[in-house]
């Protein structure tokens, strides 16, 4: 608006009261009445009181006119109804005045009430009341009075047509009012003119400081599409350059190109307002030698000589120049008849020329495109007729680019175009060129091809580290660039180039990393220009480890094992062995050798070994196994000699190196006291002495060990000689005893027995044996005298047997019996089954053989679960391994080892064993339709073949299609409706082929066709078919319709066809496809039908045909707040997931307000079109409907022309309710995303129903944001959050802070898991490792993580606020943080996930099952956005140190503080752009005009044009630091363990099940200190109390004792709104109590500040701070489980000192951990000296009960003016805790009634104060206030005595300007849904 200031223009009375009477309309007078009555009164010396009577009937408000005689200016502001009268406020009794009322409805007005105050003669004194001096009527002009009569309206009637291009001056000096009345000359002139696209033709341009083409000559094909676009014609504002503007016309409209016709007459007329800044003889002489015609009509301060340079002569009837715009019209008739007989003068003219000259031109024909390729294509024509001298091609790219043409001889028909860019759509025109001009042009377009992409890319020929590639060669390419990368899990891999030549089509690739896969990927170069590229991966081979482990000559302490070596490469090995207890490691080193010697073992003691083969590039995989010493052995062959009656030698052999002593013991074989002695080691006899004679004994002998084990015992039998009496005889005989009887050999079935004794005597030995237990009978063999030894058998198998020999001499007597026990060996089961190997058809089973020979082994097995015959095989004594071949795949077995041996069969020895799956997972069916259906799968990362089949039940129709391996998706077509199939997905592995994995599913049934009819005069109805684009669409789709009186009976007709029209373009209706509401809205809205009502098409149809009219006001808020409140609720049938879209038609502006209920629903994801007709606001429309507008807003100009907008408004509301993302509200604009926060209820409606959850303040206060408390565990279902899946390209938004209580365990921010809980997609943070890791699965269903790190990242981890991007697209991932980009890898594209789990915030990493934790942080936003350019356009506006106000939204529940001084008002923004282009604008509200000439009616008004960029920042307020908090308490120290050992890595094998939890080991070594327990969750804040009675203010209370947190309570109502003096009261007093008690308490922190009292103080944002110092430690966790010992890793090297973090703020003491005290860890370095920082103070207790009030207290002096104060927005309103006490119990929130724009003359006035002058302050429109349980309820303030500002309390407020006051009730202010309009100066209509 222009300003109030004192203008004084210098115009007579009569001129001004022309001007005044020329705004008053005469059009509907009779319809409004006008008031009536008016008086004067001088109320003092510079007030005049102007009142009158309010008229009789209906109206909405006035308009008050006034203006001072002389030297005044009119001015104008609008009075509400219930108003009637106004107080001129500069009143100066020397003028008289000059005053107009106007009653107004709707766009019409009223007859004005018009009277003149004459100026003070002298006698009149003050508040003398006078009648007004009438102003006759007569001195109104009509308000048409501008326009020409449809009666007397010139219209060209001839023959000639010709171009005619207007040249519209849009500066500034025009002004938008003048610019309307610009409008309506332009529209009566296109009137006067036959157009068409083959009739006469009307271009138009705007200039001022630059010019524009609004429209071409043939951008329109029929009069009425000119004419709108001239009711809608925006205005530009600028300087004046006319010359340049002439230029641009002749450069841009009068081209063929843009519409000009050869051979016809030319005109052109330039309409403007002044003097051009530049030269105009220049162009305005290319224009007329060019053939054009050119008139000039100037208006008001136009230079009429420059007009005169400009047009053509003669200028009598070319240069028009008149005084004001507001007399435009006047000239139109004469003006069109001049064109119009121009035109026909000129047509004539050119055809005498062309009769003459005779030459022969026209336009080519036929144009064809061929031969069309990536880079080059052929145009071919028809020859045009005449003498052509050449043809011109001129050919650009259709989306922007550079024109660029090819001209060729006039004989040639056809020109090749090359060098073009591939895949390019390309808009073509020829020209025929004659001698003299061209032609018109021939017009097409034609796409280039995508350049030929490499196919056969093939990837052979593998190493461990090279890998060949080769590829089919490409016709035409100038070679090839191949680009090729390992896919690594940290994803910091350089990507390798290799560039060729393009005879190169096989290439090596080396040096590649063992056991990695490699992306290759590789493009075709044509020159610049590079073709899609083409994709292969494959994994290098890993470094082969050695195989074949074998174990011999295993002993009792030292074993040999053995290998087949790994390829040449090898360099060595290193064997790694430990015991399964794994207490010590044992590893060396070995060269290129086979086979190595492990020495001292331990006995009885099971090894596990591992081998792994050494390269330059790294170790392979171990080859790992196991074996077990043999027991420690006995002594043997113990036998006796040196036999006597009372003693006898023993003897015996050593069996092993290692024996310390022998432990000996004999006794008599009947029975009698055991002796026992030691021996050393090294000794190996023993004589035992003092035996009795011919007794039996029987010997033991033990071998003692080095480690203390014994080994078997070993016995010998023997028996002393008989004391004999000797008798002389020369023939006596000696009979003697076996020495060394030995029982060795031992079988299970056998025994063999030897023995020593030279006597010649001996005839033969008797050898008898008996089984020791049992009762078994003796046996005997004889064994002839020259034998010493025989084998017993057969024997029964694990017995000891007492073997004697006894020698019989020839004589037949016996020789003394030596006996010996010995035992056979047992039927041995073979043990340590093993299954290794295991693969989809085949698994290895190995074991160890026993200790006992065998004779084989027998191996049985079977499948468990599926019926299947038993398999059984054989193997020899010499195998302990066997491959079991031809197994099912995914099938368990038993398997069953059994050692054979010649006297039976051992146990068996049993296992199970299961061969993986040869199949796919996750198969579901998708797009399911009647005569279709598609099936997708996760794939199987080996497959080679798929093989899908599907096959129909009822009638057996069945499709098979082999797919590759790759594949995960197939559809079928041509099924059957409403028929069932069975999907059948068979996985092949080369030539083996799994089992089949099914499905089933039914097809949708057949949509019912409407039956053939015989015809008949008035066939009934049929169901209109669906529209392809909405066939896919799923959505609850409302529409609301304006059933108000200015409708009517038959357009309400209209409307229901409509409706029927639009429904009938839908497809699937119901809970599967689209649901539709319906309500009828006038004075309150009326549901016709819910969105669960109908279920079919036809249903809903014939619904809508059942629609009666219903009649009333229009209230179009209440009827949206009715749709949402009653229509979108699950008991109206709303779905969860699904786009929620509402259509609003109405032909009228609305009685209520809309902004709020449209802006609601559009914050919450409500997709909102809006249509208008007839009287609607256009403005009020884009208020209502969604962004951005050109999508969501419609207007025509009656129903009959809605069938234009159907077909559009169809397509943009399928496209909405099919999209995958629904759309929400960002930044002003509708876009495709989840608003996250919303969907899992962290909304200040809901969080409270959210358990675990609570809300604080965020990045401002004025920012709410939530704390996910430790395991709240929040989870929605995903079938909810994003039922269609997640998009192909998205971007993560998200802002959070991590708290001290964060725990250092990896945890997901977000994250996707299955119905398994099996995490699909997600965000991890690794508080310990500073990282950051975003994983899901590909399109092939690979697993893909990428962690990102480094300084940037480590920023979120320092405990403030940040703003975090993921952008996700099909091959990269890229993070923003804090608006800067800080890392992208490489990805590949995202696969399909599962909607049948759950999404979660918080879940912490280690989580399994039911035992699912979450961390603990603060989230203030979440959105996933269906784009990746989100992260680029955001500007981080949520964060203090990145806000930068002039670019940023308002923050919500933003206040003002009223301050002392105030400092210099900003410099004015520059103009904003041109707005919207709006429908007609008939009924706008009056402008007042600022032209110097007599006034003109009043325009049609327009859509606003958007807000201009705002100003520079204001000052800042300064931010108050808490006070500091305790010093937290220090850990307590861990206690100190024993260092764990680490094992031997087990090789490869299947996932066993989870076992029970080992026992607990040993102490570990000094562990670090513990960390600190985490902080208890924040308690709930309690319910607000009722408010009591407002009492008078008593006196100070005491302190009362901090109570109780309460728990948090239901959200509270709304409470009444308090009028605006009350609340700014109350917030004056509360900023200004803030900021003194700030600058008491903070006094050091203000010294900043400068002291001059006027000074403007700015803060300008600092740079964020350093990272924060090292947080306490957190706590100790739970110990796991034992697991198996692993193989040490190399020792890394020391990592350097972190950096140090901020100390954490102290929280609430944590409760003690749960568990068991893990194993100590081994000492840390020494760490960095503690540092510590105070905390903030803690939130303040309850309060106490409120003392009793107190007598009110004298009121003190009044106090010097203090220094001004500096005010904290934050500080104000907000989500603070902890602020300073409120007067009268808190701060009420409030609205404010009208969005009123600033007038520096409104001011305020009561009976008490009417002179005192109180600014009013602007509001935002959205403010909301919070409710008061967002608030600590607080004690009395200690304040509440303050003298600063006392409220107004009159009945009246009176709002004044320079010469105008106003007086209203102050009920009316403070009223919520008033309409008030203060006052506004509508200086722009437009």
């Amino acid at each position: 608006m222009l300003s109030m200031g004192q203008i004084r223009w210098g115009l007579m009375g009569p001129l001004v009261l022309l001007a005044l009477v020329s705004q008053f309309p005469s059009k509907a007078q009779d319809q409004v009445p006008a008031p009536r009555r008016l008086r004067f009164k001088v109320i003092g010396s510079n007030k005049l009181h102007v009142s009158w009577k309010e008229p009789k009937g209906d109206f909405d408000s006035y308009r008050f006119l006034f203006n001072a005689i002389p030297g005044g200016r009119q001015r104008e502001i609008r009075v509400p109804k219930a108003e009637t009268k106004v107080i001129i406020t500069d009143y100066s009794p020397t003028k008289d005045y000059v005053v107009s009322v106007i009653a107004v409805s709707g766009s019409q007005q009223s007859r004005p009430l018009q009277g003149r105050h004459e100026a003070d003669s002298g006698d009149s004194g003050g508040g003398k009341e006078t009648q007004p001096q009438r102003i006759k009527e007569s001195a109104v002009p009509p308000e048409d009075a501008n326009e020409i009569s449809g009666v007397d309206r010139f219209v060209c009637h001839t023959q000639a047509i010709a171009d005619i291009v207007i040249l519209v001056d849009g500066s500034w000096s025009i002004g938008r009012i003048n610019f309307r009345l610009v409008r309506t000359f332009l529209e009566n002139l296109v009137n006067a003119f036959d157009v068409g696209i083959d009739k006469t033709r009307i271009g138009l341009a705007q200039y001022s400081g630059d010019p524009r083409i609004e429209w071409h000559l043939n951008a329109f094909t029929t009069k009425d599409a000119v004419l709108d676009a001239v009711k809608n014609l925006p205005y530009k504002g600028g300087n004046t350059l006319t010359g340049l503007a002439l230029t641009y016309i002749m450069e841009n409209s009068f081209k063929p190109e843009s519409g000009s016709r050869h051979g016809l007459p030319k005109i052109g007329i330039l309409i403007t307002d002044g003097k051009s800044q530049d030269d105009v003889i220049p162009p305005a002489e290319s224009l007329r030698d060019a053939g054009v015609e050119l008139f000039a009509i100037g208006v008001k301060n136009a230079d009429e000589n420059e007009l005169r340079s400009i047009a053509s002569e003669p200028d009598e009837s070319h240069v028009y120049n008149v005084a004001d715009f507001s007399i435009m019209s006047s000239i139109v008739e004469g003006l069109t008849k001049i064109v119009c007989e121009q035109v026909e003068q000129q047509d004539k003219e050119i055809k005498q020329k062309q009769t003459l000259e005779e030459p022969e031109m026209g336009a080519p024909s036929d144009l064809v495109t061929s031969e069309v390729t990536a880079r080059s294509f052929r145009v071919t024509w028809s020859h045009a007729p005449g003498n052509v001298e050449k043809y011109r091609v001129v050919y650009y790219p259709a989306q922007g680019g550079t024109p660029a043409e090819a001209v060729v001889d006039g004989s040639e028909s056809s020109a090749v175009l090359q060098h073009l860019s591939s895949l390019t759509e390309y808009h073509l025109a020829v020209f025929a060129v004659y001698p003299s001009e061209a032609s018109e042009a021939l017009r097409g377009s034609e796409t280039t091809l995508a350049l030929p992409t490499v196919t056969g890319l093939q990837l052979f020929d593998v190493t461990h580290s090279t890998m060949r590639v080769s590829w089919d060669s490409v016709e035409g390419v100038s070679g090839y660039m191949l680009l090729y990368t390992p896919l690594t899990e940290n994803g910091a891999s350089e990507e390798k180039e290799v560039k060729v030549s393009d005879s190169v089509t096989e290439l090596q690739l080396e040096e590649l990393i063992p056991d990695t896969e490699y992306t290759v990927t590789l493009y075709a170069i044509y020159g610049e220009e590079a073709s899609d590229p083409v994709t292969n991966q494959e994994m290098t081979l890993p470094l082969s480890p050695p195989r074949n482990l074998q174990f011999s000559d295993i002993t009792h302490n030292s074993a040999h094992i053995s290998w087949d070596p790994a390829p040449s490469e090898v360099k060595g090995y290193r064997v790694m062995w430990v015991k399964t207890d794994g207490l010590v490691t044992e590893e060396v080193e070995v060269g290129p050798v086979s086979s190595y010697d492990l020495s001292e073992l331990t006995s009885v003691m099971e090894y596990s070994v591992a081998i792994f083969a050494l390269y330059d590039e790294g170790q392979s995989e171990p080859l790992t196994d196991g074996f077990t010493t043999t027991p420690v052995p006995g002594p043997v062959n113990l036998r006796s000699s040196d036999i006597t009656t009372d003693s006898f030698q023993v003897s015996w052999d050593h069996s092993a190196n290692d024996i310390v002593l022998y432990k000996l013991s004999w006794a008599e074989f009947t029975g009698g006291n055991t002796k026992e002695v030691v021996v050393d080691g090294a000794d190996n006899r023993y004589l035992l002495t003092g035996l009795s004679p011919s007794t039996e004994y029987m010997v033991l002998l033990t071998a003692v060990f080095k480690d203390e084990s014994e080994s078997n015992s070993i016995a010998v039998v023997e028996t002393t000689l008989a004391r004999t009496t000797t008798v002389a005889t020369t023939t006596a005989v000696a009979y003697q005893a076996v020495m060394h009887l030995l029982l060795s050999d031992e079988t299970t079935q056998s025994l063999e027995a030897s023995w020593e004794l030279e006597d010649p005597h001996v005839g033969s030995y008797r050898v008898t044996y008996a089984g020791l237990s049992g009762d078994h009978n003796e046996e005997s063999v004889l064994v002839p005298g020259d034998q010493r030894r025989t084998v017993l058998q057969p024997l029964l198998s694990d017995t000891t047997y007492k073997v004697t020999v006894t020698p019989v001499y020839t004589d037949g007597q016996d020789g003394i019996s030596v006996s010996a026990l010995g035992a056979t060996l047992p039927l041995s089961s073979p043990s340590n089954l093993r299954v290794s190997e295991e693969w989809y058809n085949r698994f290895r089973i190995t074991w160890d053989p026993p200790q006992s020979p065998t004779m084989g082994y027998r191996i049985v097995y079977q499948p468990i679960s599926v019926p299947g015959q038993v398999l059984e095989t054989t193997v020899g004594e010499d195998v302990n391994s066997m491959l079991l071949l031809n197994l099912l795949s995914g099938t368990e077995y038993s398997v069953e080892v059994t050692a054979s041996y010649p006297s039976g069969q051992s146990e068996p020895l049993l296992r199970t064993a299961k061969t993986l799956f040869l199949g796919v997972s996750g198969s579901s069916t998708y797009q399911v339709r009647p005569d279709s259906m598609c099936v997708q799968w996760q794939p199987l990362p080996q497959a080679t073949l798929y093989r899908v089949a599907i096959q129909s039940t009822l009638n057996g129709q069945r499709q098979e299609v082999s797919l590759g391996g790759r594949a995960s998706r197939q559809c079928f077509y041509d099924l059957t409706p409403s028929s069932q199939y069975e999907i059948s997905i068979h996985t092949q592995i080369q030539e083996m082929e799994g089992p089949a994995v099914s499905i089933t599913d039914m097809t949708l049934p057949a949509p019912t066709l409407a039956p053939t009819e015989p015809p008949v005069t008035d066939p009934p109805p049929t169901i209109p078919p669906a529209k392809e684009v909405c066939k896919e669409a799923k959505a609850d789709l409302a529409f609301l319709v304006d059933g108000s009186w200015s409708i009517g009976d038959d357009n309400f007709l209209k409307i229901t066809r409509f409706l029927y029209s639009t429904m009938g373009s839908l497809d699937l209706i119901g809970p599967d496809g689209t649901q539709v509401a319906i309500a009828q809205f006038s004075d309150d809205a009326r549901t016709e039908f819910q969105l669960s009502s109908h279920g079919n098409k036809e249903a809903l149809l014939e619904a809508i045909q059942r629609i009666r009219y219903k009649g009333g006001n229009t209230k179009t808020g209440r009827a949206i707040k009715h749709v949402k409140e009653s229509i979108f609720t699950p008991e109206g049938g709303a779905r969860r997931g699904v786009p929620k879209v509402l259509v609003v038609l109405t032909d009228g502006r609305s009685q209520d307000d809309v902004n709020k209920v449209s802006k609601e629903m559009q914050m919450e994801g409500y997709i909102i079109f809006a249509i208008g007709f007839a009287d609607a606001d256009y403005g009020e429309l884009v208020n209502i409907a969604s962004k951005p507008s050109d999508r969501h807003v419609f207007f025509v100009d009656d129903l009959d022309a809605v069938k234009k907008i159907e077909e559009q408004l169809i397509t943009f509301v399928c496209e909405a309710a099919t999209a995958t993302c629904p759309s929400v509200l960002m930044s002003g604009n509708t876009m495709a995303g989840f608003r996250m926060m919303e969907k899992f209820g962290l909304v200040e409606k809901e969080y409270s129903t959210v358990p675990g959850v609570s809300l604080e303040p965020g990045s401002f206060n004025s920012f709410p944001c939530y704390r996910l408390h430790r395991d709240a565990l929040v989870s929605q279902p995903t079938k909810y959050l994003h039922p269609e899946g997640l998009p192909s390209d998205y971007t993560i938004s998200m802002m959070l802070r991590l708290l001290p209580e964060t725990p250092q365990e990896p945890f997901a921010l977000w994250e996707i898991l299955n119905k398994d809980n099996e995490p699909l997609v997600g965000l991890i943070l690794d508080n310990s490792g500073k990282t950051l890791t975003f994983f899901n699965y590909d399109y092939r269903g690979d697993f893909q993580t990428v962690t990102f790190e480094g300084t940037e990242i480590k920023k979120i981890f320092h405990g403030s606020f940040h703003k975090l991007h993921v952008a996700i697209s099909k091959t990269t991932a890229k993070v923003v943080l804090d608006c800067s980009v800080v890392g992208e890898k490489a990805i590949s594209a995202s696969g399909n996930i599962t909607t049948d789990g759950v999404e979660i915030l918080g879940r912490t990493v280690r989580s399994r099952g039911r035992r699912d934790n979450s961390a603990p942080f603060q989230l203030q936003m979440f959105d996933i956005i269906c784009s990746t350019s989100w992260a680029s356009r955001d500007k981080c506006c949520e964060l203090p140190a990145l806000r930068v106000e002039e670019q940023c939204p308002s923050m919500p529940h933003a206040c003002t503080c009223s301050q002392d001084s105030k400092g210099p008002p900003g410099p004015s923004g520059p103009p904003g752009g041109p707005g919207i282009r709006g429908a007609r604008g008939d009924r706008g509200e009056p402008g007042v005009t600022v032209s110097n000439g007599p006034h003109g009616p009043v325009g049609e008004s327009g859509p606003p044009g958007p807000q201009g960029p705002p100003g520079p920042q204001g000052p800042s307020g300064l931010s108050m630091q808490g006070p500091p908090g305790a010093l937290g308490e220090k850990g307590e120290r861990g206690d100190i363990g024993l260092p764990g050992p680490m094992g031997v890595p087990g090789g490869p094998g299947s996932a066993g099940r989870d076992g029970p939890p080992g026992v607990r080991g040993l102490p570990g070594k000094s562990g670090p200190q513990g960390q600190q327990g985490s902080n208890g969750p924040i308690g709930t804040p309690g319910a607000p109390g009722a408010p009591g009675p407002g009492g008078p203010a008593g006196s100070h209370g005491d302190q009362g004792l901090p109570g109780p947190a309460g728990t948090k309570g239901d959200k509270g109502e709304r409470g009444d709104v308090q009028s605006q003096a009350a609340v700014r009261a109350i917030a004056r007093q509360v900023c200004e109590q803030l900021i003194q008690s700030h600058l008491s308490r903070y006094n050091s922190i203000l010294n900043q500040i400068p002291n001059q009292p006027a000074a403007s103080v700015r803060t300008v944002p600092g740079p964020p701070g350093e990272p924060g110092r090292r947080g306490a430690p957190g706590p100790q966790g739970e110990q796991g489980p034992s697991g198996r010992p692993g193989f040490p890793g190399t020792s890394g090297q020391n990592g350097r000192p972190g950096e140090r973090g901020l100390s954490g703020e102290k929280g609430d003491r944590g409760s003690p951990g749960i568990g068991n005290q893990g194993p100590r860890g081994p000492p840390g370095p020494p760490g960095l000296p503690g540092e510590g920082r105070t905390g903030s103070q803690g939130p303040p207790g309850r309060p106490g009960n409120q003392g009793t009030s107190g007598r009110p207290g004298t009121p003190g002096s009044t106090g010097p003016t203090g220094p001004p104060g500096y005010c904290d927005q934050n500080s104000c309103l907000g989500y603070n805790v902890g602020v300073q006490p409120l007067p009268h119990g808190g701060y009420q929130p409030y609205n404010q009634p009208y969005n009123q724009p600033h007038n520096p003359a409104a001011v305020a006035y009561n009976n008490d104060q009417g002179d005192e002058e109180e600014e009013e302050e602007e509001e935002d429109p959205y403010y909301r206030g919070y409710p008061p349980q967002y608030y600590p309820r607080q004690p009395p303030s200690p304040l509440q005595g303050y003298h600063g500002y006392h409220p107004v309390h009159s009945e009246d407020v009176e709002l004044r300007s320079p010469g105008v006051a106003r007086r209203f009730s102050r009920d009316v202010i403070g009223r919520e849904s008033s309409d008030v309009v203060v006052m506004e100066e509508s200086e722009e209509g437009v």
